[in-house]
């Protein structure tokens, strides 16, 4: 299937290292011009190699910060200075943040939702005239199956990606008219540095494969997902294919959330 991804350009923030990263190689592979910002310059070249080494892609890279408002403005002008133009918008930057509420302080409640909310919120301001000027595009925010149905000690992250998951639906409705959609992936358990630090810690006996197939997790797939697992569903739905889907959410979790 023909995605129609050839010659859009894609921004994807937080997009040096997993989903993000496995994101911007999709597009790439389906022949988007790709442009990924992160704070780490290091990681950025790596991703960048990484991204190159299909024949003929295109990739530029930004050193962003994108709690810093003024970065958010700058990296988009910066990518629509570069390529010409923005036609789909992945809102990926955010780390997992969990722990008991009365652990939680107000630095990090405004660090968390600095990161997860305002940023993409920013962003998204930055890049819809751009999205407009292309004759519609698209925004794809990252948030949680935490979002819908929090857990114990999953704060300050679930209530960050519930209020992304709020602004995914209000601005799906103001922006239909520009052909503009916008679209949530709520991630589960997927492989991430993250995640794998947990393993060493607590089952360095095992090898990933058993590790992400251990009952533990609760998966009715049975296991840990892939990254590449997340950015195949963040690439349909940024593409033609999806050209009728806006507002909602696709939970990328192996089945465990209990909610739809």
């Amino acid at each position: 299937m023909d995605l129609g991804l050839k010659g859009k350009v894609v921004l994807v923030t937080g997009g040096s290292q997993g989903i993000g990263l496995e994101s911007a190689v999709t597009f790439a592979a389906e022949g988007a011009k790709v442009a990924i910002c992160a704070r780490n310059e290091k990681q950025l070249e790596a991703a960048a190699a990484r991204i190159k080494s299909y024949g003929g892609a295109e990739v530029c890279t930004f050193q962003v910060d994108v709690t810093k408002p003024e970065d958010c403005e700058k990296v988009v002008a910066d990518v629509v200075r570069h390529y010409g133009r923005l036609d789909i918008l992945v809102n990926n930057a955010g780390t997992a943040a969990a722990k008991p509420f009365e652990q939680i302080d107000d630095r990090q409640w405004a660090s968390d939702l600095d990161l997860k909310l305002f940023a993409a919120i920013r962003v998204s301001r930055a890049a819809v005239p751009h999205l407009r000027q292309a004759g519609g595009g698209s925004i794809i925010n990252v948030t949680t199956s935490w979002a819908k149905t929090p857990p114990a000690s999953s704060m300050p992250s679930s209530v960050s990606r519930a209020a992304g998951q709020a602004l995914t639906k209000a601005m799906s409705r103001d922006l239909a008219p520009d052909q503009i959609r916008v679209n949530t992936v709520c991630i589960g358990l997927i492989r991430s540095g993250q995640l794998e630090d947990r393993w060493k810690r607590d089952k360095p006996d095992l090898t990933w494969e058993e590790y992400a197939r251990e009952p533990e997790h609760d998966i009715p797939l049975g296991r840990i997902g892939n990254t590449d697992e997340a950015a195949k569903v963040i690439v349909f739905l940024a593409s033609e294919a999806a050209s009728y889907v806006t507002g909602t959410s696709i939970n990328i979790d192996g089945g465990s959330a209990p909610s739809l």
